[in-house]
């Protein structure tokens, strides 16, 4: 889904209150303690993280899931431990309903991630 916002507040409380708002605000929270210096903003009209060097991460709300985008999973876990169990595409990770995040490694794979990026490895897609 889409949202005509231009600030994360307002993308928030755009939001229905319901399971996908509180899967969103507990992965912000992950991104938020693991990437403290990542500018969050609003890009391509969902929540966008961004280090110096660009855009990182998106996360977005969706129907049936919340996703976030990573560029390439397979390059932040090669062997896919951090992220069994949860279903993803190449560059997509899909919270569904019954994903219960703290049950997850997500914030191993966030961490990951971050520490590649700082090590200037590219993990697009």
């Amino acid at each position: 889904m889409q949202y005509n916002v231009t600030t994360p507040t307002e993308y928030i409380n755009a939001l229905e209150n319901d399971w996908r708002l509180e899967k969103l605000q507990a992965i912000r929270k992950i991104i938020k303690s693991k990437a403290p210096d990542y500018i969050e903003g609003i890009q391509y009209k969902m929540l966008g993280y961004s280090d110096d060097k660009g855009l990182v991460f998106s996360l977005n709300a969706q129907k049936d899931y919340v996703s976030f985008y990573v560029g390439d999973t397979k390059k932040v876990d090669p062997s896919g431990e951090l992220l069994m169990g949860i279903n993803q595409g190449k560059g997509c990770i899909r919270f569904k309903k019954s994903t219960n995040i703290h049950h997850t490694h997500i914030d191993e794979f966030i961490e990951r991630a971050v520490d590649l990026r700082k090590q200037g490895v590219d993990i697009g897609c």
